[in-house]
């Protein structure tokens, strides 16, 4: 078969042994959204010496890779990436090793694309980064969540990364700032959780007793008149752990449009919140190669900094 000029034979290399082919595509076709990754996989259009394959299928060094050509439709192409948005996330990384990174992921970006979001962080980064052929998230942030995300540039940075997280040998601190004052003695929060679909396709969590085990610990760092700013740290990694645990301890977190108060939104027009408080404050993981342990802390936000200052006038 005689192949067109546009069609990419590209050779697996050392970094990305063992992966995936839908991953290894997604980190090729910058701007690709996975539906079309997975269509093309299914049809066949994607060969690895010259055989079909599935889209979990891993790699070995070595492989050839056939990637067709593509052209996308309007409306399942991915956005190209802002310059505003490109010098965000270029002034946003905290700190990068030799196979990973730490970015201060900025409030109100999605961590990846889908559900009508055209681009995510990690679209967006692999954009910006062309110099990486290899770049995946090693845990995820709520979109409105601002702090500590940490990326894998390698397949091997990334199953130690993976194993590091399910060891529980990664730690992770944020801070919230809850309606009410919470009680200096309560440091503990275990309620299971279950996630259910709230209608028009969107995924809330709920307790509830046939749940799976999650556990937050919480310390108070700041207390205000009706506020109280407390340190959470996640001992599982469910999804909205912290907002719905601090929700069922009676006190939710400020600017949740999902598991908030009345009280807590009323406060929070007068304090001129406008997204939800939580910031991934800290993060701690073992070095991939090494094993040393790396702390990683992002600042506050110029715009929850501003905040605390209001409620501390107000006291």
């Amino acid at each position: 078969m005689t192949e067109g000029r546009d069609v990419q034979w590209v050779e697996v290399g050392d970094g990305q042994a063992g992966q995936r082919i839908d991953n290894f595509l997604m980190a090729r076709l910058k701007g690709v959204p996975r539906t079309l990754v997975y269509r093309i996989v299914r049809k066949g259009e994607v060969r690895v010496n010259k055989k079909r394959v599935k889209a979990d299928t891993r790699l070995a060094v070595g492989d050839l890779v056939r990637i067709p050509p593509l052209r996308l439709a309007p409306r399942e192409a991915v956005r190209a990436v802002s310059d505003s948005l490109r010098n965000l996330l270029a002034g946003s990384v905290l700190v990068e090793g030799r196979d990973w990174l730490v970015i201060n992921k900025p409030a109100g970006l999605a961590v990846h694309g889908g559900s009508g979001v055209k681009i995510g962080l990690i679209e967006a980064l692999r954009q910006v980064r062309e110099d990486l052929d290899f770049l995946e998230l090693v845990h995820r942030l709520d979109r409105d969540t601002s702090g500590c995300l940490l990326l894998a540039k390698s397949r091997p940075a990334l199953l130690a990364l993976n194993d590091a997280l399910k060891q529980h040998r990664m730690d992770k601190q944020y801070l919230a700032l809850v309606a009410g004052r919470w009680p200096a003695r309560r440091d503990f929060v275990s309620a299971r959780l279950d996630r259910y679909d709230a209608g028009n396709g969107e995924r809330r969590v709920r307790v509830d007793a046939a749940g799976k085990v999650a556990r937050t610990r919480f310390a108070v760092r700041e207390t205000f008149e009706k506020a109280t700013l407390v340190a959470a740290e996640p001992v599982t990694g469910r999804t909205h752990q912290i907002r719905v645990h601090a929700a069922h301890a009676g006190h939710p977190l400020l600017g949740d449009d999902k598991y908030g108060s009345r009280e807590g939104e009323s406060l929070a027009r007068r304090l001129g919140l406008s997204r939800l408080f939580l910031h991934a404050a800290a993060l701690t993981f073992p070095e991939p190669t090494s094993g040393r342990p790396v702390q990683i802390r992002a600042p506050l936000p110029d715009d929850l900094e501003a905040l605390l200052a209001r409620a501390r006038a107000a006291r």
